[in-house]
């Protein structure tokens, strides 16, 4: 009556991971688009410092200061959109299965090492005992 169903379990695992992922996904998404607004407005605030304010006058420095801020901007969407896809969950659940598979050989060969040193060899034998008569 109370009882769960065990073949839910499952599959609440599976739709707890999706929704994981996807949360992780709108974080990723939310980031890129405020370091989009960021950048616009402050390339805005760097020209202003420069032709209004008048600092650095001489030389338009700000140029420099968009075209790296730019160029970082662009790896950030390299990684959401690009990185994100050839490195996504089906690529960490690999390597995760890859490493457990992995310690798992280890701590097999590990276990083996172990039990011949305990163990002794059975080459030893051991000498008959001369009886006195």
């Amino acid at each position: 009556m109370f009882s769960r169903n065990k073949n839910t379990s499952k599959l609440d695992l599976e739709q707890h991971e999706l929704l994981e992922n996807a949360q992780k996904r709108v974080k990723q998404k939310k980031r890129l688009y405020t370091h989009f607004v960021v950048f616009l407005v402050g390339s805005v605030f760097l020209v202003l410092i420069n032709k209004i304010l008048k600092y650095g006058q001489e030389y338009n420095w700000f140029v420099w200061a968009i075209t790296f801020w730019g160029f970082l901007f662009v790896l950030h969407i390299f990684n959401v959109f690009i990185t994100n896809k050839f490195m996504g969950t089906d690529w960490e659940r690999a390597q995760r299965e890859k490493l457990v598979e992995k310690q798992k050989k280890r701590i097999a060969e590990m276990e083996k090492e172990i039990e011949q040193e305990i163990t002794p060899p059975l080459s030893i034998k051991e000498e008959p005992k001369n009886k006195l008569l």
